[in-house]
């Protein structure tokens, strides 16, 4: 089991020296990745129209995550670095292959990129993409994706993507890995077909119904589940006597990651006070869990 942590982008606040010892801290506890959310834009809820039903509003505070992860590139040595999840129909695909290559490029290949449909209709519309298709024109973007990081020129036309003999340099030395987040049928379907793996956000239990649905999933694709990773998010609000026995469970499924959300989200109080606070909820979650780590 790998133990990682996500990034507090809640509360953490805007001090470039914070964010460097949060992510320092991370590493020198010995969690394995850390993973940040994505939302370009926040958006107001009231008189919505389809209303907005996601946690976050224009008071919600989140650092973008490339550009994040080029820092902790540098201010780091060891430790992965994963969005989880990047809402990535919302985004040029092109764009989004330079971005990540670079960093898996800067970070010696510690990238993995989680990517997802999002639910912030407001923000599609603002960033010029088509909140409707989002589903299936995100698989278009995979395969471009992959064909980008691994040819040095593409010839490709697809139904929403044409690159007329071009691709990016520097190229990674790999192709990155392609993990999936949602909630819906239809997210763990997708996933299974053509993703590397596959990010859980919800409870412990919920987490667990999915990852059900995610090997069935994979059942009928024809796909070997050793092959497919699997990651389970963890809240630090469940408290300490949770944290190891939700761990063990997921190590008797034969997840592959764990990540500790210290941050609290919507209906789990005010959350923590201080970006010292996070730094302190890191090391007590490891001394709980850490020697389940490997």
């Amino acid at each position: 089991m790998k133990i990682g942590a996500i990034f507090p982008h809640l509360e953490i606040g805007d001090d470039p020296v914070v964010l460097r010892d949060w992510a320092q801290a991370a590493e020198g506890l010995g969690y394995s990745h850390i993973l940040a959310y994505d939302h370009v834009l926040g958006a107001v809820h009231e008189k919505r129209e389809p209303k907005l039903w996601g946690p976050y509003t224009e008071e919600s505070s989140f650092h973008e995550p490339f550009v994040l992860f080029g820092y902790f590139a540098a201010c780091t040595t060891r430790i992965g670095l994963a969005t989880g999840i990047l809402i990535l129909p919302q985004r040029q695909t092109s764009l989004v292959a330079k971005q990540a290559a670079e960093i898996d490029v800067l970070s010696g290949g510690r990238l993995r990129l989680g990517i997802g449909t999002g639910w912030n209709y407001v923000e599609y519309d603002s960033l010029g993409e088509n909140f409707a298709n989002r589903g299936v024109r995100q698989e278009e973007q995979v395969e471009v994706l992959r064909r980008l990081w691994q040819e040095p020129v593409i010839d490709y036309t697809g139904r929403w993507h044409h690159i007329d003999r071009a691709g990016i340099k520097p190229l990674p030395s790999r192709s990155i890995p392609i993990w999936f987040g949602g909630f819906t049928d239809v997210a763990f379907q997708r996933a299974a077909r053509i993703g590397d793996g596959f990010m859980f956000g919800s409870g412990h239990a919920q987490n667990l119904e999915a990852l059900g649905k995610v090997r069935e999933a994979l059942a009928k694709a024809g796909r070997d589940p050793a092959t497919f990773g699997t990651e389970s998010f963890m809240n630090y609000q469940s408290g300490p006597d949770k944290w190891r026995r939700e761990i063990e469970d997921l190590i008797a499924r034969d997840v592959d990651y764990a990540c500790i959300r210290a941050m609290a989200l919507r209906g789990q109080g005010d959350g923590l006070k201080s970006p010292r606070d996070h730094i302190t909820a890191l090391e007590t979650y490891w001394k709980v869990v850490g020697d389940l780590a490997h």
